[in-house]
């Protein structure tokens, strides 16, 4: 997602420098490589190798990365001596709180897209495992006590423009500084992977995830909706293309609701090979229920594949009614969504014309939403905001 900004505002025709992980520096510049018209320079900064060891496999990640951030600050100060940048833009990590020092460097600091506010829907919270219910409940707690983390508020003091996923996290940003609040979406599509037209259904009602295994994406809703689905439809399958922790969980569950049969497990697939999935389907099901993006909703979009997701987090506020079905979860219980997923679930196997005109919207969705319009459209809205057009970025 970082490459993809970095690159589109260079394409704006702004000097971009790039602060990232030394680790990260080989596979940009083979990138760049591709790329020598475009004015992008690269800095790597990492922490001393004895401080890395204990983040492999993401455990330690978060205060890894606070320390990383105090370092970063550091080179980028010693770098903004020697070059009059007039922006510094936060691009990742994007979770609001986790804190950007770069507002520190005197320069306008432009804030995300941020997200992390999202929460599971009260009467949701239930259907999880009780590990999910604690880690939720942990997470719910410290998005609260970011509040009072004095960093998180120097961040949104400093903040020239901040920029905000969803409305949910929007409304951790104290109201002295949601004036400088805009929404924007952090994602976007590679315009060469959208399809001309939209391809041809399967005459079988065959749905689609791709995404990690875990409880907080609706998995588990998917499958009991696919459990009533096959009492209308006993031909219906799903796909499910991803690892994660919770997968033995979810395939317990698929064999108590005995739909095991119906559901191909397909593990970790390579993107190319996930791209080709999209096209023979019926349509994604994407239930997540705290998502703060949607980079695969753009995917299916981009090969003419209807959504059906939940009406919360970044899918809710990303897929455009014309292009699937938003279940609304607000006031709702476990059994009334899995009830309207399954109901949206027999719309699309039986309306043919439905799924046809979706299908030619979701491709003209994301014609609207490629790399190079997401970020124009948001350095358009920067530069209103801070007044004088900037020089570099």
């Amino acid at each position: 997602m970082g490459w993809h900004w970095a690159l589109e505002i260079a394409r704006l025709g702004h000097d971009v420098h790039i602060l990232t992980r030394e680790s990260n520096l080989p596979s940009l510049e083979g990138a760049l490589a591709l790329h020598a018209d475009l004015r992008i320079h690269l800095i790597g900064y990492d922490l001393p190798r004895w401080m890395r060891w204990w983040k492999k496999g993401g455990r330690g990640a978060a205060p890894y990365y606070s320390l990383w951030q105090r370092g970063a600050y550091h080179a980028a100060e010693r770098l903004a001596r020697e070059i009059p940048f007039d922006l510094v833009h936060h691009i990742t990590f994007a979770v609001f709180r986790q804190p950007s020092l770069m507002g520190r460097l005197g320069i306008p600091l432009i804030l995300g897209p941020l997200g992390g506010g999202e929460a599971t829907p009260p009467m949701l919270f239930r259907s999880y495992p009780f590990r999910g219910r604690v880690v939720d409940s942990a997470r719910s707690l410290s998005n609260l006590l970011a509040g009072l983390d004095p960093t998180v508020r120097q961040a949104f003091r400093q903040a020239a423009v901040i920029l905000c996923k969803t409305k949910e996290t929007l409304a951790y940003v104290p109201p002295a500084y949601r004036a400088k609040c805009l929404m924007m979406q952090d994602v976007g599509v590679e315009e060469a992977l959208i399809l001309s037209e939209p391809s041809a259904h399967p005459p079988t009602p065959r749905f689609l995830y791709v995404g990690r295994l875990l409880y907080w994406k609706g998995i588990h809703l998917a499958l009991q909706a696919l459990a009533r689905m096959l009492k209308d439809f006993p031909s219906a399958r799903l796909t499910v293309a991803g690892d994660g922790r919770d997968g033995k969980w979810l395939r317990k569950m698929a064999d108590r609701l005995q739909v095991s049969h119906a559901v191909d497990w397909k593990g970790w697939v390579p993107r190319e090979q996930a791209l080709g999935m999209y096209r023979e389907h019926t349509a994604f099901l994407f239930p997540s229920l705290h998502d703060s993006g949607g980079t695969v909703v753009l995917e299916a979009l981009s090969q003419g594949l209807p959504l059906i997701c939940l009406d919360c987090g970044g899918p809710g506020a990303m897929l455009p009614p014309s292009c699937g079905f938003k279940i609304e979860v607000e006031g709702r219980g476990q059994q009334e969504v899995v009830g309207a997923l399954a109901d949206a679930m027999r719309i699309l196997a039986v309306n043919p014309h439905l799924r046809a005109k979706m299908s030619s919207q979701a491709l003209q969705a994301a014609k609207e939403n490629t790399w190079e319009q997401v970020v124009s459209r948001t350095y358009r809205h920067i530069q209103i905001h801070i007044q004088d057009t900037p020089r570099n970025a």
